[in-house]
């Protein structure tokens, strides 16, 4: 960047020239920053119609058929909240990726807004095409004007790929433990 054209007043002091172009920071030429992937790919608001792309982009990723966790996270996205931060990503004017997630105010005895991102899925279809990353992002400038202080997840060690997908999008082990137990049926009733 240069600096700009200076001129010299009767009293011999210089002021930037009003007469110099102004620098263009929207110029696709420009590479003072990278092209933000939500920026490339249409991301809105979940719809309530949006639900059967998002299952089968589910069944599609997770090979089974979750249509009733599903239909409860939209239950609860569309109707129990008042803030609504779910949202999915378009291709070619047809859903090709979809995020959940809540906020809460508050849990386990902290005060401070966190968000839970419950499940994210891209149409393997259009994987490698920044769909994720356009929701990842999306999702963050959100949560960021709502004054949302930090996102977590849960994720099976296993699941490589969506690991190093959410690793690249900022996320690290958290310092929490998170703890199970099977609870036993009781078999004499």
């Amino acid at each position: 960047m240069s600096a700009p054209d200076t001129q010299t007043t009767p009293e011999g002091q210089a002021h930037a020239s009003t007469l110099s172009a102004e620098l263009d920071y929207s110029s696709p030429s420009s590479d003072d920053h990278a092209s933000l992937a939500r920026d490339t790919v249409p991301v809105r608001s979940l719809r309530a119609e949006d639900f059967d792309a998002v299952a089968r982009i589910d069944a599609h990723i997770t090979g089974r058929n979750r249509s009733a966790y599903l239909q409860r996270k939209f239950t609860e996205a569309l109707e129990e909240t008042g803030i609504r931060v779910s949202l999915v990503a378009e291709s070619d004017g047809a859903v090709a990726g979809f995020v959940m997630a809540r906020v809460d105010y508050g849990e386990f005895g902290r005060t401070s807004a966190t968000a839970v991102l419950d499940t994210i899925g891209v149409d393997p279809a259009a994987e490698q095409t920044g769909i994720g990353h356009a929701l990842m992002s999306q999702l963050l400038v959100n949560l960021q004007a709502l004054r949302v202080d930090n996102v977590r997840t849960e994720v099976d060690w296993r699941y490589f790929g969506l690991n190093r997908f959410l690793a690249d999008c900022g996320f690290a082990p958290a310092q929490r433990v998170a703890l199970s137990r099977t609870v036993e049926r009781d078999t004499h009733r």
